[in-house]
């Protein structure tokens, strides 16, 4: 059984981790949608950034808050080491042949190592209090209701997490300033939106997990 659980922990950290990057690498790309007769005007990397929220609450019911923790800094590696990589590649001159030249590289990865920056500090951030509130829900509840401490662990540090990012890309200039106040707004609402939608999720995954570890209600894998 530790073997499992060790190997489904690594499968829901490369979850983690690839969400949380990919969201970095895309986020200059804007698109519209209307979602529940509400429109939006989002960056595409917001849509996978919701999974990391999931996952950590996941990760924080079935494996516990060390491991929630643990999970949380492997992706501020993760991301300083993706950091580094863009910073090389695009420090690297292009050939006269080669099929992406520097400035179309530098137009599309030129603001990621800003976004990269940025969402790290919110990152680290919004995830440490998100865990850290889902854990007291769950103490305070007696490990009952869990889309209670799902949702009010999810959505204050989404406030956190979208507020932080959007003050530090406007700052350095990736957005203009006139911008935030709409981005914040239908941001903010998308991933709570999100979040609930994502609810009957977290019940699902947090069933099959504890029935393939035979696990209590409010029982974690040590």
């Amino acid at each position: 059984m530790i073997k499992n659980a060790n190997n489904i922990y690594l499968i829901l950290v490369g979850l983690f981790i690839t969400s949380l990057i990919v969201s970095n690498l895309i986020f200059q790309k804007f698109f519209k949608l209307d979602l529940l007769g509400i429109p939006f005007e989002l960056s595409v990397g917001i849509i996978f950034y919701p999974i990391t929220f999931l996952v950590t609450d996941v990760v924080s019911e079935i494996f516990g808050k060390s491991k929630a923790n643990k999970m949380v800094m492997t992706g501020i590696i993760a991301s300083l080491f993706c950091l580094s990589i863009i910073y090389l590649a695009n420090y690297l001159p292009a050939t006269e042949w080669s099929p992406v030249d520097n400035n179309t590289f530098n137009l599309v990865f030129g603001n990621t190592s800003l976004a990269v920056g940025a969402s790290m500090f919110a990152y680290l951030c919004a995830q440490l209090i998100d865990i850290k509130i889902y854990h007291f829900w769950k103490k305070l509840t007696q490990s009952k209701h869990l889309w209670l401490r799902n949702n009010l662990s999810t959505i204050p540090s989404q406030f956190l997490d979208t507020f932080l990012i959007l003050c530090l890309l406007c700052a350095g200039g990736a957005i203009e300033w006139e911008r935030f106040t709409t981005l914040f707004l239908q941001g903010f609402l998308f991933k709570i939106i999100i979040a609930l939608i994502d609810t009957p999720i977290i019940y699902v995954v947090v069933l099959l997990l504890r029935k393939e570890f035979k696990l209590e209600i409010g029982e974690e894998l040590n």
